[in-house]
C-alpha cells in the first residue's frame, strides 16, 4: 500500500513540475525584437483611456493572458481619473513628469511626483490618478489582460454616449 501511494505521488509530483516548466517556456520570447525611439509606432490609445493618449505596444499583447510591454504618450496636463486595476501595475517614466496620487482622498497636494527615470508599482486593487507634466511617456509591463476600472463610472470613456 505503501509502495502505491509512494509511486502515485512521485507521479503526481512529475506531472506537477514538466506542467510547470511547460508554463514557464510558453512565458519566454521565441524572437528577438530592437526598438530605437523612431521604430516605435505609436497608435491612439485604447478607449479605455481619455482621448489625447498614444500608445505603442512593444511586446505581447496587452489584451490576452501573458506577458506585455507597452508605452503611453501624454501629453502636457493629461489626466487619467481615479482608477484601479486587477493586476498589479509597474511603470518607469521615460521622459517627462508623472503625478501620482494615492489614497482614499487622491489629494492632488500629497501626490508623488514621478521624474524621468523613475519607476514605481502599485498592487492590484488600489485607487490612483495620474496625470503628467510636459509631454510624458511611460512604459508599463505586467501581465495580460490589462485592465483598468474607473472609480466613478461616469470618468470612463467608453461610458461616453457618441453623438449621432
Amino acid at each position: 500500500m505503501k509502495a502505491i501511494i509512494g509511486s502515485a505521488l512521485a507521479t503526481l509530483l512529475a506531472v506537477v513540475l514538466i506542467q510547470a516548466q511547460l508554463s514557464a517556456e510558453e512565458m519566454q520570447s521565441t524572437d528577438m525584437h530592437l526598438y530605437s525611439p523612431t521604430a516605435i509606432e505609436w497608435k491612439a490609445a485604447p478607449a479605455a483611456l481619455p482621448p489625447g493618449a498614444r500608445m505603442a505596444v512593444l511586446e505581447g499583447d496587452p489584451t490576452k493572458e501573458g506577458p506585455f510591454v507597452v508605452r503611453f504618450q501624454f501629453p502636457d496636463g493629461y489626466h487619467v481619473p481615479a482608477h484601479t486595476h486587477p493586476k498589479t501595475e509597474r511603470v518607469t517614466v521615460i521622459s517627462g513628469t508623472l503625478h501620482l496620487a494615492t489614497g482614499e482622498a487622491l489629494d492632488r497636494s500629497s501626490a508623488k511626483k514621478l521624474p524621468a527615470g523613475s519607476f514605481g508599482y502599485w498592487p492590484a486593487g488600489m485607487k490612483h490618478t495620474a496625470w503628467s507634466e510636459g509631454e510624458t511617456v511611460i512604459q508599463l509591463h505586467g501581465t495580460g489582460p490589462w485592465q483598468i476600472n474607473y472609480v466613478n463610472p461616469a470618468d470612463d470613456p467608453r461610458n461616453t454616449k457618441k453623438s449621432p
